[in-house]
């Protein structure tokens, strides 16, 4: 995509992918530039969101950011934490994160999905006011939502591999599948 139509994305919106009785509701830290100029959710090339996915076990197949309303089917969903889109997440304030992290509580209670999952262990910290947390479940819960928080699938957060990270995946599938 020329660079052109990605800076045009800049501060676009993205609509989340909801549905009823979602087992999870993942979290994203925002949108990047691919992803609002596409409308889909995790497409920059480089994001392993969608592989992770798949080698999880969440979905039977690796599926295509374009197919993102697929999920639903499988009691899966997409938010953000920051609703707006930008180049990199550093361009966000903590006040952004917080104000988001409120939303995404806001969204949590409507749609109360079995648990909510932060791709990003950082962004959770700061939205969520829990300077402690570490990658995996959290104590806290959202109304009756369970929280795990996930490594961020950025291809930037190289320290993660795809094996690593389908492990850390494959964990909360585990626990979302317990609960029933």
């Amino acid at each position: 995509m020329p660079p052109a139509e990605l800076e045009a994305a800049r501060d676009r919106l993205v609509p989340d992918v909801v549905g009823d009785d979602l087992r999870v509701l993942f979290c994203g830290i925002n949108p990047g530039l691919m992803t609002a100029a596409t409308g889909h959710h995790f497409a920059r090339p480089g994001n392993r969101f969608w592989p992770t996915l798949h080698a999880s076990g969440f979905t039977p197949r690796q599926l295509h950011p374009s197919e993102q309303s697929e999920l639903v089917r499988y009691g899966l969903g997409i938010t953000n934490v920051v609703a707006r889109a930008s180049a990199r997440a550093d361009e966000l304030s903590d006040q952004e994160y917080r104000e988001g992290g409120r939303i995404v509580e806001e969204k949590v209670l409507r749609l109360r999905p079995r648990w909510l999952a932060v791709a990003g262990v950082t962004a959770y910290r700061v939205a969520f006011g829990d300077k402690k947390a570490k990658i995996g479940p959290q104590t806290r819960t959202i109304g009756n939502t369970r929280i795990w928080a996930l490594p961020n699938p950025s291809g930037l957060n190289a320290h993660w591999t795809l094996a690593t990270m389908a492990e850390e995946y494959g964990r909360l599938r585990a626990a979302a599948e317990a609960d029933g």
